[in-house]
């Protein structure tokens, strides 16, 4: 029989009759937990003394620890590097499930009841090969939704309403990944400035919802009507047939540097919650100014706690992991694979059932990791992502600028059938999360019109967000009139998001990039809760060509749904017949198999990919994917293949919309390709 966890139960276990608190403080010599008045949260009711145990755990026991209870924790300890205790600090417990601010700054944990009704609620559990992921904001995707009642613009009930719902589920998407909803506050910096942290990479707590995304009625009711509104949201995206995962910021904390405020951790321990060197000065691999110590078991359980909260009471379906390398330092400060972290996430029996996807990169010593997290991840492939960029977009401008592209169609072609030089063949394709562009980053019309990045308005003098973007602004800096231009871009737009839609691996699409939605040419918006970053749902506030992108984002999403040979789960083998992977054949505008020097010259930018899928699950099917990526035409010799009769054209990037015209081939005729572009086909068997 194993021995209990020492750290287990750590928080508020509470009902109507009383209740007990668990906290972890290694270094701590006292700490009390104090009660408030519920009308008034600087006027304390009860204080109770707490014992610790042998494991650093304190402990104690109040009747008036009842669910509605605001309460905060006073905690002394030694002084001097790396210790910040300070008993007059009231600090808000790591586990507390609600949360209230206090007038003088520091906030009170609310305990909360324990019952939330789900009725025939399900998680939709969509298979990973499936899974269309669309990354989006609570506030931003419905604020300006005029089919959304005022009230409820920009909040969680907004983006559970019929309106967001029927939008999302036209769109095709399976799977919202919602910018972080753990509860923030904006950087002291930015507060100085008059502006706010938008995206939300300031967690404040680890287990409360925040509060300021829930409606007007639900903040004024409470802590416990906040988490009652965050989970109506996730039931009615389920009921819609909806993941809903959380960008999740478990790497740093709002404390900031040594210098910034005291919430939490600091006060409780901080020579044990935060990583620091030998003279007790702060280990910063975020960037952030501080980062929690994954070398200890707390701060370990920490994370799988709530973790398994919001996935088992509070019924998400996954995580995205905020700079995942931070994640799984050890004790030494360096990375392993096989961290504890994230061994206890694979081995967890409810966070294993979740889709968990890695940031690999931190920005520490040997902080970009990226292919090599452990199976069961899926993570985020800034290889692919910078490498479609630069073969659309980069090597155009190289063809325009000295006639000829800097690379070959062989790098592309690696990326587009899984990254298989990346991710171990036991991980196999889904082990890739495809992107082109995310919340941090320029958008993708912005990504065909910018060159550099335009960030002024941030405040930081345009030093701020990447200068490494491989744009394109196809001649002209910004909004142009210059019709041809204007073309060309439209046409790289949808040269990316097929290639992103088509690509072997997990897709994520950001919000916005469906109709077309630019940031002006800021990369970093960040600090902009306003029309720039919010979603335009009227005509007025979307580009002209947006009906005609949002109808070929539908289509792209529906073929790969349809197509199984474009979402293969293996890598297939030459000569093996491999389960759920896709057979694959290269072709060269000739018709004839690619060969080395095809592959490598960076004049042959012209590909047919004819892909099989092997059938364990879904019934047989066979495509041929053609890119042209030289603006000059072309004339191809379709691919000739045992088993092949003909193709009929699904999808052509030349067109501004998708048609629903059936064009018919047969292997061996001559077709003329506009560049650049691509051509779905579906290939018949042969009877």
């Amino acid at each position: 029989m194993s021995a209990p966890d020492p750290l287990r139960d750590l928080g508020v276990q509470a009902d109507a009759d009383g209740g007990r608190i668990r906290i972890w403080s290694e270094n701590a010599t006292s700490v009390d937990l104090v009660i408030f008045d519920p009308n008034d949260l600087e006027w304390a009711t009860h204080r109770v003394a707490l014992e610790r145990d042998d494991h650093g755990v304190w402990q104690g026991a109040s009747e008036a620890l009842v669910p509605g209870t605001s309460y905060g924790l006073r905690v002394d300890g030694p002084a001097g590097p790396p210790h910040a205790f300070n008993p007059v600090h009231t600090l808000l417990d790591p586990y507390a499930r609600g949360l209230s601010p206090a007038d003088d700054g520091s906030w009170r944990g609310a305990v909360l009841g324990n019952h939330l009704d789900w009725g025939d609620s399900a998680k939709p559990r969509v298979p990973l090969d499936h899974t269309v992921v669309y990354e989006t904001h609570v506030r931003g995707f419905s604020k300006l939704n005029p089919a959304i009642p005022e009230e409820l613009r920009g909040t969680y009930a907004g983006l559970a309403h019929d309106s967001s719902l029927e939008y999302l589920t036209n769109l095709g998407v399976t799977t919202v990944e919602l910018l972080p909803v753990h509860a923030f506050v904006p950087e002291a910096r930015l507060i100085r400035q008059g502006k706010t942290n938008y995206w939300g990479y300031n967690t404040l707590s680890f287990f409360a919802p925040h509060a300021p995304y829930a409606s007007a009625t639900a903040q004024a009711a409470g802590p416990e009507a906040v988490r009652r509104e965050f989970a109506g949201m996730v039931k009615r995206l389920h009921e819609a047939g909806l993941e809903v995962m959380l960008d999740v910021v478990y790497n740093h904390t709002a404390e900031e540097g040594r210098e910034g405020p005291v919430f939490s951790f600091r006060g409780i321990d901080n020579g044990s919650y935060y990583r620091h060197d030998a003279h007790g000065r702060y280990v910063d691999t975020t960037g952030c100014g501080n980062t929690l110590d994954f070398g200890r078991d707390a701060p370990v359980r920490l994370v799988l706690d709530s973790m398994r909260y919001f996935a088992e009471e509070l019924q998400v379906d996954g995580f995205r992991l905020d700079l995942a390398a931070t994640l799984a330092r050890d004790d030494h400060g360096g990375f392993t694979p096989e961290h504890p972290l994230l061994r206890g996430m694979l081995e967890d029996p409810v966070i294993s059932t979740t889709k968990l996807i890695a940031e690999p990169w931190d920005v520490g010593p040997g902080g970009w990791q990226t292919g090599n997290f452990p199976a069961g991840f899926t993570e985020w492939n800034d290889r692919y992502r910078d490498r479609m960029r630069d073969f659309w977009l980069g090597d155009l401008r190289r063809e325009r600028e000295t006639g000829t592209a800097s690379s070959g169609i062989g790098r592309f072609a690696t990326r587009l059938a899984g990254s298989a030089n990346t991710f171990s063949n036991e991980r196999g394709p889904l082990a890739s999360l495809n992107f082109i562009t995310a919340h941090d980053g320029f958008t993708l019309a912005d990504l065909t019109s910018y060159d550099v990045k335009h960030n002024l308005g941030n405040g930081e003098h345009n030093r701020d967000g990447t200068d490494s973007n491989n744009s394109y602004n196809h001649g002209v800096e910004g909004d142009t009139a210059d019709r041809a231009i204007r073309a060309a871009r439209r046409r790289s737009i949808r040269n990316l998001l097929g290639t992103l839609l088509l690509s072997a691996g997990v897709p994520m699409l950001t919000a916005g990039d469906e109709f077309g939605r630019s940031q002006r040419g800021n990369n970093n918006a960040y600090c902009h809760d306003s029309e720039l970053t919010w979603l335009a749902w009227e005509s007025a506030g979307r580009p002209r060509s947006a009906p005609d992108l949002l109808a070929t984002t539908r289509r792209l999403i529906r073929l790969r749904a349809e197509n199984p040979a474009l979402r293969p789960v293996r890598f297939g083998r030459i000569g093996e017949a491999t389960p759920s992977a896709s057979q694959m054949d290269w072709f060269n505008a000739d018709g004839t198999t690619m060969t080395i020097d095809d592959w490598n010259s960076p004049e042959e930018r012209t590909l047919q990919y004819l892909a099989a899928s092997t059938p364990e699950f879904e019934a047989f099917n066979r495509i041929l994917l053609v890119v042209h990526a030289h603006e000059s035409e072309v004339e191809l010799v379709l691919a000739e293949h045992a088993g092949v009769s003909g193709y009929t054209l699904l999808w052509d990037s030349a067109d501004e919309a998708p048609t629903d015209a059936s064009i018919d081939h047969a292997p061996g005729d001559r077709i003329t390709m506009t560049g650049p572009s691509m051509r779905l086909f579906r290939a018949h068997a042969s009877e």
